[in-house]
């Protein structure tokens, strides 16, 4: 079920932004990188919403949908993306702990976009 998403609060940010490191890293080459509240804005959007990742909001709040995704594979890969999950799911203020208690999320559905699978093109 698609639900309605329009970034985070300042104080919905203050729950999450002690997980990041204040400076993000150079990379050395190309653009900078996108602030993470503007990373975190584009994924829970694309969660919360069920858009593809190619219709992502853009704008001053939202980051890219190749900088989104960049961060997604690299936060799974480190366990960031896990402990942001713990930490929306132990908010009982917000009422995510009491829709688990209560079997509102379903844990067994999941959603795959296609648009990046490896294919290999004929002709």
């Amino acid at each position: 079920m698609a639900g309605r998403f329009e970034g985070l609060s300042d104080l919905e940010w203050k729950l999450f932004e002690d997980i990041f490191p204040k400076q993000a890293s150079k990379r050395g080459k190309g653009m900078p990188h996108a602030p993470y509240r503007h990373v975190l804005n584009s994924l829970l959007y694309i969660l919360i919403t069920g858009c593809r990742w190619c219709d992502i909001l853009r704008g001053d709040i939202w980051a890219s949908k190749s900088s989104s995704h960049r961060w997604l594979k690299k936060w799974r890969c480190d366990g960031t993306f896990e402990h942001l999950q713990g930490r929306i799911l132990a908010m009982p203020a917000a009422g995510y702990a009491y829709a688990d208690e209560k079997g509102l999320i379903n844990w067994e559905f999941g959603a795959v976009d296609g648009s990046f699978s490896p294919w290999e093109r004929r002709g």
